[in-house]
């Protein structure tokens, strides 16, 4: 696969930019805001009864990283401090060592200011020669994703810095968005009438060997044979790229995914000097970068170096320049790392995407660093460039466009995995995929992904449709391994098993990083999910989906996944007991939503199945098979007549026919309606009867709870009172399952009630309970949350993809 963003573009872009020198200094209006640093009076929590689940607080910001590269994150309060640079592992711990600072002098002051540009300091003695505590609220944060902005206000600093961060992770681009390089553009101004002298640091520890062990903290870290070294390189007409290397002894190539190189790196020209300090000790006083920063903005040029014998190594680099009154800079710095390797549970090897365009040697990291530098201009500009018809799209709310791309963090945040197998060749199939989230770590949960791979689909629909090919050959597979049930062996107390997955069965997962992902599938073992009732029907409609979607087209892929669409749909049939068209779901929850009970016919499967019998004549159609075109025409019809028959009330369709919340009001009934309004497959069921069912969602799932400024609640009783019993779900928000509601209310012309129910997920995540950049699966009325960091949030693009309002497509 190859970028659509040529070379030869890019490399015009940043000749453009260079010249400008303050592209990408105007923050759109619509990107989050807070002030730096500024702490929560009340800030959510998880529910207290769930203390092994992670809850790391509300210091969160927009990662940096590629698809499939790795990430971390710095907080909106300036510490880097969250790392999910090791496949499937969720990391928080602050590394003070990893720090911007900077310093300023007004020509004819006695003195100049330096500070450390966190708004915190490290709770023991390191680093304690340095200046702390940057004032909170002296500036903001903003957040665009891929894009954040520190834009600092400190009346103590002459000149005004702006930073803006990012990796480039764009649109229907599968190199550079895959690339391990977070690029950090400071925007400098002097608005006084005096020269300014500015400087800025960049200090960063040597943290091989800091991600052997699966732990949520760097305990266990070991910094034994770490070694840095200073490297100047020519870099073109751009200057010279000076960059610390960490690195460490080895007798070859990197063998180990925690092993590879980090740099830090920035670029020298005229005007503009670089000086750098090889190595320090991170966890001393670190006297040796401050005294000389503080001074004058440079550091020794200290190339002194050794290897570690278990201490932490640190180094930094310093940028200085001096701004003519009213003068404007553009200074850009990156953080580059390549750890090529994955290693997951069982000992298999992937090589990382990025890979077969730097090599596997594991020793590319100023490469990588120079190519950031180069380009950091036209990709900042393409960014834009792809967000600017949303940021200028004042037909929809602020909140709503800002949330849009913030929820984007979770593609590449959420454990994304791209690779290859080591004993294969470049070029060769890959696999793409993240995780449902860190506390339920499975990769490409199918009954989730069905809402939260809306984004991928729109804007990198190549991985998208990798993945639904993986998912299709594995239905032809039988793996009769033997599991522990765990629901029903509580059920029942005692061991109950299920088998890992039958021939015909989608599976649940693609499988955890505990074990062998993509080899070995299906590794949730909470239920039984052979016998759950949506997943066969989601895989069918995701697959029409991706086929509509990329301009119905790809007839190819089609007929790869005809086989698997035909046997997961007659794999499904055996369900339906009583010969009325419909699969019956069997008293146990065999669907999403994994606690709660379902018996008999049920609205939310039900209408997935009459979706994926509507999608699976549409692909016989295109794929000229008449018989099969007419035998799903005929059981649609069949199953439409009963679904409506026996779950229409007049006002919604009932949860089922037969447990105990056979009355209820779901807010996802209409799920498979949703999906058929998105791929053009027309009413499931008439439209009067949607719009009512909508209204009624509105008016009860919606306003009958918390106010109606919380999202939906998944249930409710007909009679409008919230269900307390002990199922929690049905008593939880989903943000995912909101925005998909909200999507099908905007498709049914029920615009103002689309927005506010999805408004409420926004103003709980954003605004009142601190969960950005970690946004849950669920919480409850009082703001607790369960499973953060979740894939099915994502699902807020289905609102910009279903019905006329989409423009439905690719980008």
């Amino acid at each position: 696969m190859k970028s659509r963003l040529s070379r030869c573009a890019a490399l015009l872009l940043f000749v453009f930019c260079a010249l400008s020198l303050w592209a990408g200094d105007d923050i759109p209006k619509i990107a989050w805001k807070r002030g730096i640093g500024e702490p929560m009076a009340n800030p959510g929590t998880r529910k207290p009864e769930l203390d092994g689940m992670i809850d790391d607080g509300y210091w969160q910001g927009a990662p940096v990283g590629g698809l499939g590269s790795g990430t971390f994150s710095r907080t909106y309060r300036g510490d880097f401090s969250r790392w999910h640079l090791k496949s499937g592992i969720h990391k928080y711990e602050t590394v003070y060592a990893n720090q911007f600072a900077v310093y300023e002098k007004s020509e004819g002051a006695s003195e100049g200011i330096a500070q450390a540009l966190v708004a915190d300091h490290p709770k023991s003695q390191e680093l304690s020669a340095w200046k702390w505590d940057y004032p909170v609220g002296a500036g903001n944060y903003y957040s665009l994703y891929p894009k954040s902005w520190f834009d600092y206000r400190w009346e103590k600093l002459p000149a005004h810095v702006m930073l803006e961060q990012f990796s480039p992770v764009l649109p229907d681009n599968y190199r550079e968005s895959s690339y391990p390089v977070a690029v950090y553009r400071w925007h400098a101004h002097n608005p006084t009438d005096k020269p300014v002298t500015v400087s800025v640091l960049l200090s960063w520890a040597n943290m091989l060997g800091w991600l052997r062990y699966p732990s949520r903290d760097f305990n266990g870290k070991t910094n034994s044979g770490n070694f840095n070294r200073f490297v100047a390189t020519p870099a073109g007409a751009a200057g010279t790229m000076k960059a610390v290397l960490f690195d460490r002894i080895r007798p070859g190539d990197v063998q180990n995914d925690w092993d590879g190189q980090f740099a830090i790196a920035t670029l020298e020209s005229p005007g503009v000097e670089v000086t750098y300090q090889t190595t320090f000790i991170a966890d001393r006083d670190g006297a040796e970068v401050w005294t000389p920063f503080s001074k004058d903005g440079r550091l020794a040029d200290g190339d002194f170096h050794w290897i570690s014998s278990g201490e932490t190594l640190a180094g930094a680099i310093a940028v200085r320049f001096t701004l003519k009154p009213g003068e404007k800079r553009v200074i850009p710095m990156v953080v580059s790392w390549d750890l090529p390797l994955v290693e997951f549970g069982t000992g298999r090897k992937w090589y990382r995407h990025y890979t077969d365009f730097f090599g596997t040697s594991g020793t590319n990291a100023l490469k990588i660093a120079q190519e950031g530098l180069t380009h950091a201009a036209a990709w900042s500009d393409a960014l834009d460039a792809w967000q600017a018809p949303y940021v200028s799209d004042n037909s929809k709310p602020e909140w709503y466009r800002s949330a849009l791309f913030n929820e984007l963090y979770i593609l590449t945040d959420g454990g994304s995995f791209w690779g290859r197998p080591v004993d294969s060749k470049p070029g060769s199939a890959e696999s793409f995929s993240f995780l449902e989230c860190y506390d339920y770590p499975y990769y490409s949960t199918l009954d989730v992904r069905f809402y939260g791979s809306m984004p991928l689909v729109k804007f990198w629909p190549d991985l998208d449709k990798q993945e639904m090919r993986t998912f299709a050959e594995t239905v032809l597979r039988n793996e009769p391994e033997e599991l522990i049930w765990q629901w029903k062996s509580i059920q029942e107390r005692k061991p109950v098993f299920r088998t890992r997955k039958s021939k015909g069965a989608v599976p649940h997962d693609l499988g955890a990083p505990e074990e062998d992902p993509f080899f070995k599938v299906n590794q949730f073992s909470w239920q039984n999910t052979d016998d759950w009732k949506d997943l066969n029907t989601k895989f069918v409609l995701m697959v029409y989906r991706d086929y509509v979607l990329t301009g119905r087209k790809d007839s190819e892929f089609l007929r790869d996944t005809w086989p698997s669409v035909q046997l997961a749909l007659e794999y499904l049939r055996k369900y339906d007991r009583n010969g009325d068209g419909i699969p019956e779901n069997d008293g146990f929850p065999d669907q999403t939503y994994d606690v709660w009970v379902v018996r008999g016919e049920s609205a939310y499967c039900g209408g997935l199945w009459l979706g994926a019998l509507r999608a699976a004549e549409e692909i016989a159609k295109v794929l000229n098979d008449a018989p099969a075109q007419t035998k799903y025409h005929d059981l649609f019809a069949r199953s439409q007549a009963s679904y409506i028959k026996k779950l229409w009330n007049g006002e919604y369709f009932r949860y089922d026919t037969e447990s105990e919340y056979r009355d209820n009001i779901q807010a996802d009934q209409l799920a498979g309606q949703w999906y058929a309004q998105m791929t053009g497959l027309g009413d499931l069921v008439p439209m009067d009867m949607q719009r009512k069912t909508l209204k009624k969602i509105f008016d009860f799932n919606v306003m009958k709870f918390a106010k109606g400024e919380m999202g939906a609640v998944n249930g409710i009783g007909a009679d409008g009172k919230v269900i307390q019993n002990d199922n929690e779900q049905i008593r939880e928000v989903w943000c995912g399952t909101v925005f998909s509601v909200a999507a099908l209310m905007l498709a049914d012309g029920l615009k103002d009630e689309g927005y506010h129910t999805a408004w409420g997920v926004y103003h709980v995540i954003y605004e009142t309970q601190g969960y950005w950049f970690r946004t849950p699966e669920a919480y409850e009325m009082n703001g607790k949350f369960r499973a953060s960091m979740y894939m099915r949030p994502a699902a807020i693009w289905a609102m910009e993809m279903t019905g006329p309002q989409s423009g439905s497509g690719l980008h």
